[in-house]
């Protein structure tokens, strides 16, 4: 069994990153600018803002933080997107979901011009990644395919079996594996809370990737031996070891699972590191005007 090791993955790239924007600057280029809109207090959008805002110090972007209370109008968070659609120094933005209740995300995500949309969720880039043509990946799936690549994981050919069908991580993430080229070229099977037989088709899996959210939902008899293991799962559970009060738990019963596998990513230092360098990676492209020319 080996570890994939996402946190030493990740700071490679944003040294590649940081390279290259020193590069732009010195040349005369426009400093990338991400901005972020958080609304509400929610424990776990404050750690990854936090996350994103201190990345971009890191790899030397220009980040804005935009904060709304919880009882934010719809019409003010649409007045706030049309603003950052129209501002020519944000290269790209994110609008950190969840939202609450009275706010519509599909709204939201489609209000947002799809050319500033780093996250990867507007409609249009969704259609673009189904069809494999240029766009911006959303940030986790794009994370999952970097670590298969860049850890040399032969996927051609292969089962992979997703867990979970969210827009998020499940649908992408499947339609990435089954695309022709490497990683990729995979026979795909996604599975959810409606599947049947779900630890028999897992243990025709080569490839799982686990996005499900239930902590520790695969178990050891459901791995065959030699399986790639990618656990996307980090639901806070409680903990009196960690002075938070909380750790963070993934989908896979790790010591269980651990030794059967060929390759397993941990949770933490798997796959959430990559999810942050992705969006990096997408503000760049925005930045150069690679994919989309304004």
């Amino acid at each position: 069994m080996q570890l994939i090791d996402g946190k030493a993955v990740a700071a490679q790239i944003k040294q590649e990153i940081a390279q290259e924007v020193a590069e732009i600057i010195a040349t005369g280029g426009k400093t990338p600018h991400l901005a972020a809109v958080l609304v509400g207090h929610d424990g776990g959008s404050e750690t990854y803002v936090a996350s994103k805002v201190r990345t971009c110090e890191e790899v030397g972007f220009k980040s804005t933080l935009i904060r709304y209370e919880e009882d934010v109008t719809e019409e003010e968070l649409l007045a706030c997107v049309s603003r950052l659609n129209d501002d020519p120094d944000i290269d790209g933005f994110i609008v950190q979901l969840p939202l609450p209740k009275h706010i519509s995300e599909e709204k939201i995500t489609e209000a947002i011009d799809y050319r500033k949309d780093v996250d990867g969720f507007h409609p249009v880039n969704v259609g673009r990644m189904s069809l494999g043509m240029p766009c911006f990946l959303s940030a986790t799936p794009a994370g999952i395919v970097e670590l298969l690549r860049r850890y040399d994981i032969e996927t051609r050919g292969r089962h992979c079996v997703v867990l979970g069908r969210s827009n998020i991580v499940g649908k992408p993430v499947s339609v990435l594996m089954m695309q022709k080229g490497n990683p990729g070229d995979c026979t795909v099977t996604v599975c959810h809370s409606r599947t049947k037989n779900i630890r028999e088709i897992c243990l025709q899996a080569d490839i799982i990737i686990a996005a499900l959210g239930v902590p520790g939902f695969l178990k050891g008899d459901m791995v065959k031996e030699g399986a790639v293991v990618i656990d996307v799962g980090t639901t806070r559970v409680p903990s009196d070891k960690t002075k938070s009060g909380f750790r963070l738990a993934g989908d896979v019963l790790f010591d269980e699972v651990a030794p059967k596998c060929s390759w397993i990513t941990p949770v933490p230092g798997g796959v959430g590191p990559m999810t942050i360098v992705s969006l990096m990676r997408n503000t760049l492209l925005a930045g150069k005007k690679e994919i989309y020319s304004h």
